[in-house]
């Protein structure tokens, strides 16, 4: 999905019309996103279904756009089970996640979930109960952690090792000589997800050909009819090198050769992507409300932080950020008596208003020009960004937030 900051400005510029203070908001591309999941959807091979993992991004407007195109949601909590089903009736959810409550279990039987990702015996021995309970029978895939010889290396790595995620795959089989006991349990197949951040097409494709062949084996050794296997997300946004993305038509076309040659032409491969969907949609906009010099270095102070957009400090980097020129003061060095309204030609730490020093979104970065009043403009804040921030520390207002929808702007109350 192509950046546009033009379109971000107006949106902002709209948002800003409406508030007294300096603006800190959120800009959501609705038609960017509606004409990315299009592409992508398109482009998968017809054995291939996308779900989108809610917890990326769960704003009601944002999966109303998603749920036109995507062949269902992925949700990991009751919560987020009880959020889509109030939202979108109809349409499939599959339930993963570790550590599930019983009521959560429950939830999803009774909301008729499509399969449940089961992640340990004693979760898969609660289901067993509770569909028995229930008198309705639920089709479940396995998630293993599975050791693969040559695991790509990411930034994020939740299997391949020892994590609380999935199945050992020691345990499978006993699981499969214990499931045709249970008359309400239907393994339908296995789900993996060993890693995320992923950037390298060709690497996320030998893990894929890595879990298609674990699966074909084990059908093979235990006499199983299941054709269907899951194999998460992964694919990740390059934040430090925003021009060298994940290479999706690498990818897609490769994938439709591993299926000819793995011959799973009759299975159902399953893919639940969250970042790589809704990231570059988003933007988040801070104004500059102070320029200070402290022991040598500078600092930008601007509107929000990251109690409202958590990604730099979750991922360890500076986030990229585009500076929207809005001041027409004269450029001056400062000094006793005389603070700066404009920094030209200097490095610069961006952080927001809170009392800590982990506060930062940008760390000393050289810009040619900022001023107070200017807006710092952050892309890819469509995923894990405004979801994953500690909303309440401080008690700052939330940010404002605008769409662009159908070729207008739509401002939300």
């Amino acid at each position: 999905m192509q950046l546009n900051y033009d379109l971000a400005v107006a949106v902002a510029t709209e948002l800003a019309a409406t508030e007294n203070d300096p603006l800190c908001a959120y800009v959501y591309d609705l038609d960017g996103l509606r004409t990315h999941i299009q592409q992508l959807v398109a482009s998968l091979p017809p054995q291939c279904q996308l779900f989108y993992a809610a917890k990326a991004n769960a704003e009601t407007p944002v999966l109303q756009v998603l749920a036109d195109h995507v062949h269902g949601f992925e949700v990991a909590s009751g919560g987020e089970l009880h959020w889509l089903r109030e939202h979108f009736a109809e349409v499939p959810l599959i339930f993963g996640g570790p550590g599930k409550l019983e009521s959560e279990l429950r939830a999803a039987i009774d909301a008729q979930v499509e399969l449940i990702h089961v992640e340990s015996r004693l979760e898969l021995e609660r289901l067993a109960r509770l569909a028995d309970e229930a008198g309705r029978p639920v089709d479940i895939l396995l998630r293993i952690n599975l050791t693969l010889a040559e695991l790509p290396s990411t930034t994020l790595t939740m299997g391949g090792r020892p994590t609380p995620f999935g199945l050992d795959e020691s345990e499978l089989e006993g699981i499969l000589a214990w499931l045709p006991t249970q008359p309400n349990l239907r393994l339908q197949g296995f789900h993996f997800h060993l890693l995320s951040h992923q950037l390298d097409a060709a690497a996320h494709l030998r893990l894929l050909q890595g879990y298609c062949r674990q699966v074909k084996r084990w059908c093979n050794d235990y006499g199983l009819e299941s054709r269907h296997v899951n194999v998460g997300g992964g694919i990740g946004i390059n934040y430090v090198e925003p021009d060298n993305q994940f290479n999706w038509p690498v990818f897609s076309q490769g994938l439709a050769t591993l299926i000819e040659q793995e011959q799973m032409q009759d299975w159902t491969i399953r893919f639940e992507f969250g970042r790589y969907v809704t990231a570059a949609c988003g933007y988040y906009v801070m104004e500059v409300l102070d320029l200070k010099r402290n022991l040598g270095q500078w600092f930008a102070v601007a509107r929000g932080g990251t109690h409202h957009f958590r990604t730099p400090a979750a991922q360890s980097h500076s986030h990229p950020f585009h500076v929207v020129s809005r001041s027409q003061a004269e450029s001056r060095t400062g000094g006793a008596g005389n603070p700066p309204a404009v920094l030209e030609r200097e490095p610069v730490t961006i952080v927001g208003q809170l009392c800590t020093p982990k506060d930062v979104l940008a760390q000393q970065v050289p810009l040619d020009r900022v001023a107070v009043g200017d807006w710092l403009v952050f892309p890819y804040a469509g995923a894990y960004a405004w979801n994953i921030s500690h909303h309440d520390f401080l008690r700052h207002p939330r940010p404002r937030c605008g769409y662009f929808d159908g070729g207008r702007v739509v401002v939300a109350p």
